[in-house]
């Protein structure tokens, strides 16, 4: 996923900036100083009082305004406050000290709350609002036109006192998402067991990383490297449900109060701004444009994915019944395991049989050769670079010849880092002036001497989804402006382009190209890689139901009056409206949901943005993917221009019309395409 600023804004997530520098040779890497905490919350502070003198130059010009009076401040303004706001959003992510985190949370909020400030601006905003853009070129004339509308969706042409009011619960809001974040950070739990073999099923390698300790248990946690490959492969159905229990009562009962007022924050903030509810408000800078188009698109995606659903769920629940004949249901943390089951008896595909062609070391370089490649861009390591853990890596970004941006790749878990994966701004490019930087931040197995970090597939996927949203950030970072540099388009496209990348791992010459068995050497064989595509094809259906359920959640909550909304009333309701799997009871999911709160009622996007991936990608040649015009013109013509034209021109311009939604149709459907049932028929 693509970070979210932690405070909700819309002008937070558009005008985005970074340091200033006299140039990329003179770039230092982001950590260059090691600094400890007191050093880091004075760089914190040194850029927003630039940020300040940036503003007051606005304030103080007497006479008509220009671009290089009005605009260039204002535009250093957002570089200098937002060098401030990433670096401390990034180390309230993944420091790994506990107070040096806390410290960051104090300076994310005093950073975010600058932002706000200045997006209730009247000063600013009149003195933009003068500007004469007649004689402007258009991507500057878009700027100002798209900045001067997140202007007004701030508040700032309303009355001192609402402004002030509006101020204040943006500033409350901020405080809130970081404590949602950081609960669901901090409550790492557990299960105990009593033997490994409680662990049957799981790899040999899963199971040589979780010895006994000294009481004699071993202790399985709710970290995704733990968590999931025990939901996938382990046979024992009561270490499934109590993992899956812990995993989704995670920041319970705390989360509770801290959505709820978090929902009544944003209906105040909303309703003051003129708006029935949250969702529109959200909406109205989106492509999506208001609520009643999200609850169309709930509507219109579970009628194209339910009858596929069904015919899955009939094939899991046959699957089953041959354990247990009388099985009318399937419980939500059996389906991992029983979809699992169902692919190597209906189509002779085992997901271990791949985990030893993907240790984290060749796909790390498999995935940048691939991207390299498609791009036309070449990764050079930058080595001895301190960082905040010994593990994390800096990469530089060549094009022909020449450092265009930096990216470090923090990709293990430890205590307190972000539990998920996301793609962390650290810079953004200004064309001539400063290079973009981005951070991978990640939690797949760390590889040891004894142990080769093998990955799961849906691991792989991942890391081309987030390297996705790097390239993108890298490639459209070229820009004359920090406001429209990189991922700054309207939000609800931002997931578009790392969900197109995810398809190259289905092709069968990208894989080869680096899956290779950590003992062996021996290239993943094409006949694996067709049968694992032929099985990861099946359950699209469940899985997009189940992102329908998550994106109902995510509307409903924020559609109405916080006070109708019952939290684990609406997502039970949710869940068994649009999916076919029966949750256990007492799990709270929505309090680790970290969605809510920072994509809050725009969790469609993820949908909205696959049925552009995939229509993105049927315009590349499945032969060879990294083949013909497709790669470059979608560099060119969708990733360079970042924020400068809106996403429906970045559309339009690469398909030569509006997204529909019939690649993603085909997706779903691709393992039912040739009739019967989807079972694989004549696979040895």
């Amino acid at each position: 996923m693509f970070k979210f600023a932690s405070v909700f804004f819309l002008l937070l997530v558009l005008m985005i900036g970074a340091v200033a520098q006299s140039g990329p040779a003179s770039q230092p890497t982001v950590w260059a100083t090691k600094p400890d905490a007191a050093a880091f919350e004075k760089i914190v502070n040194d850029r927003l009082a630039e940020g300040q003198e940036s503003i007051d130059k606005i304030v103080a010009v007497k006479g008509a305004r220009t671009i290089e009076n009005t605009l260039v401040p204002y535009d250093e303004a957002i570089r200098h406050i937002n060098i401030g706001y990433y670096l401390a959003n990034m180390m309230f992510q993944v420091h790994p000290d506990s107070a040096f985190r806390d410290k960051a949370s104090t300076m994310n909020q005093k950073a975010t709350a600058m932002l706000t400030a200045l997006s209730l601006n009247r000063d600013v905003y009149k003195a933009l609002s003068a500007l004469d853009l007649s004689k402007t070129d258009a991507t500057t004339r878009y700027y100002v036109t798209r900045t001067l509308l997140e202007f007004r969706l701030a508040g700032v042409d309303k009355d001192d006192a609402t402004r002030a009011k509006l101020k204040q619960l943006n500033d409350d809001l901020t405080g809130q998402v970081t404590l949602y974040e950081r609960n669901i950070a901090d409550d790492q739990r557990k299960v105990e067991i009593n033997s490994a073999a409680e662990l049957d099923g799981l790899p040999q390698d899963y199971i040589d990383r979780h010895k006994p300790g000294a009481n004699g248990k071993i202790v399985i946690t709710t970290d995704y490297p733990d968590v999931f490959p025990v939901l996938k492969f382990g046979k024992n159905t009561e270490l499934r449900r109590k993992l899956y229990d812990q995993f989704d009562n995670r920041a319970y009962p705390k989360n509770r109060e801290l959505l709820m007022k978090m929902m009544q924050t944003r209906y105040e903030i909303a309703t003051l701004l003129g708006y029935s509810s949250w969702a529109d408000y959200f909406a109205a800078d989106k492509m999506a444009v208001n609520g009643q188009n999200i609850a169309n698109f709930i509507r219109d995606l579970d009628a194209a994915a339910r009858p596929l659903a069904k015919r899955e769920f009939a094939m899991m629940l046959a699957e089953k019944q041959k354990t247990e004949p009388g099985a009318k249901e399937i419980w939500e943390y059996e389906s991992s395991y029983i979809k699992e089951q169902l692919r190597r008896s209906q189509y002779n595909f085992d997901s271990q049989s791949v985990r030893p062609y993907l240790p984290y070391p060749s796909v790390k370089k498999g995935i940048m050769d691939t991207a390299a490649q498609l791009f036309h861009v070449t990764f050079t390591q930058e080595p001895n670079v301190p960082a905040w853990d010994p593990t994390v890596e800096t990469w530089d970004v060549i094009d022909n010849g020449k450092m265009v941006g930096r990216f470090y790749l923090d990709m293990h878990p430890r205590p307190g880092k972000f539990s998920h994966a996301e793609m962390v701004p650290v810079l953004d490019g200004v064309r001539g002036k400063q290079m973009p930087e981005a951070t991978l931040v990640c939690n797949f197995p760390a590889p040891t001497a004894d142990d080769a970090g093998l990955m799961e597939y849906g691991d792989v996927q991942t890391f081309f989804h987030e390297f996705g949203h790097l390239m993108h950030h890298i490639l459209g970072g070229q820009q004359p402006w920090a406001g429209i540099s990189g991922i700054t388009m309207e939000a609800d496209f931002g997931e578009a382009p790392s969900q197109m990348l995810e398809e190259f791992i289905r092709s069968p010459e990208v894989l080869a190209s680096f899956a290779h068995h950590y003992k062996t050497g021996e290239p993943i064989p094409a006949e694996l890689v067709g049968r694992m595509n032929r099985a990861g094809a099946f359950g699209r259906a469940g899985y997009t139901a189940a992102q329908v359920s998550y994106t109902a959640l995510s509307y409903d909550i924020y559609k109405g009056k916080p006070q109708d909304v019952d939290l684990d009333a609406v997502t039970l309701a949710d869940t068994k409206r649009y999916t076919l799997f029966t949750p256990p009871a007492g799990t709270h999911s929505y309090a680790s949901f970290g969605h809510l709160s920072s994509y809050s009622s725009a969790y469609y996007t993820y949908m909205w943005d696959l049925v552009i991936a995939q229509d993105f990608f049927v315009q590349f040649d499945h032969k060879n993917l990294l083949a013909g015009d497709a790669p470059m013109r979608y560099r060119r013509v969708v990733l360079e221009p970042g924020g400068s034209v809106s996403a429906n021109d970045l559309v339009k311009n690469f398909l030569g019309r509006p997204q529909n939604m019939t690649a993603l149709q085909k997706w779903m459907g691709e393992e039912f395409a040739g009739g019967g049932d989807g079972a694989a028929v004549g696979v040895n």
